[in-house]
């Protein structure tokens, strides 16, 4: 048996479909005897030009294990479902595991992103340590009224 890595182009109205979809080719690979080694859900990312007059698509990745027979039948159901705009499948030399470059990508801007909602909590005063900045502004002061009552004094 072969190995192969499919990437898929999903239409981004069946989003919801897509663990469903993944299910299903899963499935089909595995009572064939193949196996997946991997699969990744990258989500809607924007498209490199226009198709179907869409800008985004969901997309999906697969390193699957399988026969000739068993590649022809996927590939046949890919062509005749409406839903996935565009396939890709390569032959690779070797099983694929680790997590692919698109999803540490993803996962670093996830990331990003729940650091910066983290970020615009705290500046909207639901943190602990909003009173730091007051304090400042009370202990200058304070320094202020120090040097006024010394000057006072010398005078």
């Amino acid at each position: 048996m072969r190995h192969y890595e499919i990437v898929l182009l999903v239409h981004p109205d069946q989003s919801e479909q897509v663990p469903g979809m993944l299910d299903r080719y899963r499935s089909l690979v595995e009572t064939n005897g193949g196996s997946v080694h991997r699969s990744e859900d990258w989500g809607r990312l924007q498209l490199a030009y226009t198709i179907a007059k869409l800008h985004k698509a969901h997309y999906l990745m697969m390193n699957i294990e399988c026969d000739a027979a068993t590649l022809e039948e996927l590939e046949g159901v890919f062509r005749f479902n409406d839903a996935i705009l565009r396939h890709l499948t390569v032959r690779k030399d070797e099983a694929e595991t680790e997590p692919s470059v698109m999803l540490k990508r993803k996962e670093n801007k996830d990331e990003r992103e729940q650091r910066r909602r983290g970020v615009d909590q705290d500046d909207d005063g639901d943190s602990d340590d909003g009173d730091d900045d007051n304090d400042d502004a009370e202990d200058s002061a304070e320094a202020n009224d120090d040097t006024d009552q010394t000057d006072k004094v010398e005078k």
